[in-house]
């Protein structure tokens, strides 16, 4: 049976075979800088509106990746893990392992990113088990994307003064 293709497409590589994983990456990242868009406009901090601006252009400059080069610099991903730090250390005390998702709405927003990280790395492993070369530093600016985004919720709880309620596992203790 020949695939219709419509001609209406919105994204050429929409109808990639469905191993291929490259146009899935190129769909999470754009949900991705879509949603940190919305966290921007959630925010009324002007450096951190300023600090998701570029890590909204971060993530679209990720995008391609897969399908072309990795373009994100060194220096960028420094910025990157220093920015990580900064939220943790201003955020040093305010969970001990597990905190529930929830908050003020921006803080929410950012729980859902963290948790979209952690599916673009998920996915950047399985592409790498299909024996597609992924470059070392996509995968740690993946994992840091998480991590900001995470201390980032804890940032924003903080500053709307909305505590953070720690989740205790029945399952891991």
């Amino acid at each position: 049976m020949e695939l219709y293709r419509s001609s209406y497409e919105a994204y050429p590589f929409l109808s990639d075979e469905s191993d291929d994983l490259r146009c899935d990456f190129e769909l999470l990242t754009d949900g991705m800088a879509s949603l940190t868009g919305l966290l921007r406009a959630q925010v009324e901090d002007p450096a951190l509106r300023e600090e998701l601006l570029w890590i909204d252009q971060l993530i679209y400059h990720m995008n391609p990746t897969l399908r072309t080069f990795f373009s994100v610099t060194d220096g960028e991903l420094d910025l990157l893990r220093a920015a990580v730090r900064r939220l943790e250390d201003q955020c040093a005390g305010r969970c001990a392992l597990f905190v529930l998702p929830q908050g003020s709405q921006a803080a929410c927003t950012a729980h859902v990113l963290r948790v979209e990280s952690k599916k673009l790395v998920r996915l950047l492993y399985r592409h790498a088990r299909q024996g597609h070369a992924v470059p070392p530093a996509l995968l740690d600016g993946a994992n840091l994307l998480s991590g900001y985004f995470f201390n980032l919720a804890l940032r924003l709880n903080m500053l709307a003064g909305v505590e953070e309620l720690p989740f205790v596992s029945r399952n891991y203790k």
